[in-house]
């Protein structure tokens, strides 16, 4: 089968081309196991991340990507829900040990051997993949494949991380950062809570002007001061800067969620601009979101079909996986990229 795959750590600034086009052998499933002939594969911030070794993987060569959409190629000998031919979803959660206290507790997300699809087994750069059967999901069939693969990763972390700022229908929210997530997390937020204002933070003039197109009261520049105090605000960026503005923009009691599995080193020094009075006393909170639960990725499908949420995606073809990566981190971004696989 024909797959993109990382063999080392790089940075991409030095190296365009991380990811090497090869021929590997089709995958076997297992008995609790489904064989995945992949369609198309969303391309995440994450994959930088495990590129340039912030995240790394835990062996090489890999197949990186884990918002996957295909069909039941083959199933093992002890399937129970998917026949041949059902369409599927994979998300980051490849899978957990189900037996400690926070898989025992709903907090699967944090189970001390949580596995990620595309870093610790690979993933959907490629034309097949194998998954356990209680790691996928049915797909509703109202989204074509190119639009159902950023729900599983971009919807489904950004659905979490609204849930965790504990928002209320009329409190104000704001969003650093407009690229895969932030964009599906407005659409949520107009849907599940339609007296709350939405105010966006961006950097690119073309990122400010798609979020006012998609329902922003409001859109400007990182560094600058919202018109009204956040109830809460989620970061969607890679770096340290915009943690540092939105908590002045953050009213008294609210909560910062940072949705980001890793931050880059690029401006860390940002951090010492972070004065106490202004930034983080009367009862200010900063709470990080760590992985996606199933609950989250089932629970994200069904509100997406409810509203429902299209996202915006600009597609690619598989051989193309490093121009997307490229692209996405050198920020030209408008919703969400897609790899399609033939």
């Amino acid at each position: 089968m024909k797959a993109m795959v990382l063999k080392k750590i790089c940075d991409l600034k030095e190296n365009k081309h991380p990811l090497e086009c090869v021929n590997l052998p089709e995958p076997v499933p297992g008995e609790k196991e489904l064989l995945v002939k992949v369609s198309a594969c969303g391309v995440c911030h994450t994959e930088l991340d495990e590129i340039e070794g912030r995240t790394p993987p835990l062996h090489f060569p890999v197949v990186l990507g884990h918002q996957i959409i295909g069909r039941v190629e083959k199933v093992g000998s002890h399937i129970h829900t998917f026949n041949p031919g059902d369409r599927v979803g994979i998300a980051w959660i490849y899978s957990a040990c189900g037996k400690c206290e926070f898989c025992l507790s709903e907090q699967e997300n944090l189970c001390p051997e949580f596995r990620a699809t595309g870093r610790d087994a690979n993933g959907g750069y490629a034309q097949y993949m194998t998954v356990l059967e209680d790691f996928a999901y049915p797909i509703p069939e109202m989204f074509s494949d190119a639009e159902a693969a950023p729900l599983l990763c971009a919807g489904a972390i950004g659905y979490r991380s609204l849930r965790l700022t504990g928002i209320k229908d009329g409190q104000n929210l704001g969003l650093t950062g407009f690229g895969a997530s932030a964009h599906l997390v407005l659409k949520m937020t107009r849907h599940k809570y339609p007296n709350s204002k939405v105010f966006v933070f961006a950097r690119s003039a073309k990122e400010q002007a798609f979020a006012k197109e998609l329902g922003a009261v409001w859109a400007g520049d990182t560094e600058e001061e919202s018109p009204e105090k956040l109830d809460c605000i989620i970061d969607t960026t890679p770096v340290w800067k915009p943690v540092v503005e939105a908590l002045k923009n953050l009213e008294c009691g609210g909560r910062l969620v940072i949705n980001a599995i890793r931050k880059e080193d690029v401006d860390k020094n940002y951090l010492l601009n972070l004065e106490y009075p202004a930034y983080l006393w009367l009862e200010k909170e900063i709470k990080s979101v760590a992985n996606v639960e199933r609950r989250d990725v089932r629970e994200f499908l069904e509100l997406a079909a409810e509203i429902p949420i299209t996202p915006e995606v600009q597609e690619f073809a598989l051989e193309e996986a490093n121009q997307a990566l490229v692209e996405l981190k050198e920020r030209k971004i408008r919703g969400a990229k897609v790899l399609r696989i033939v």
